[in-house]
């Protein structure tokens, strides 16, 4: 097991409980909000997480809002952002990654995938 904190920024209330479940599986506590306006105080409250997984449509504040008041954070500002969206422009990945985002995973995802993804930035060996 490991001590990994993942938040998850999600609306979908079912993408919600499959990611909380895959991550709980895999030994990770998973914090969720399910819109912008949450994930806003989450980002000025909780101490930074290991990892954030990221809508990119969501109510109150965007995908991108987010990115900005995380990487404006001290404390969060080196976290690892990974967008998980159904936004497949071209123009939309590259805004996000432009703006700070560390991977772009597009719905509907692979779980396996993601977990790597996740490891990846977490030096977590399976």
């Amino acid at each position: 097991m490991n001590s990994h904190t993942v938040v998850v920024v999600e609306d979908d209330e079912v993408i919600a409980y499959l990611l909380e479940f895959i991550l709980k599986r895999e030994g990770y506590e998973a914090v969720r909000a399910k819109d912008g306006r949450e994930a806003l105080d989450l980002i000025q409250t909780l101490p930074a997480p290991s990892l954030v997984l990221l809508d990119v449509m969501l109510p109150y504040s965007d995908g991108f809002q987010l990115i900005q008041a995380i990487r404006a954070n001290p404390a969060w500002r080196d976290v690892p952002i990974v967008m998980l969206t159904v936004k497949s422009h071209e123009q939309d990945i590259v805004r996000a990654l432009d703006s700070g985002a560390n991977d772009y995973i597009l719905k509907p995802f692979q779980p396996n995938e993601l977990l790597a993804r996740i490891r990846r930035f977490l030096k977590v060996m399976p």
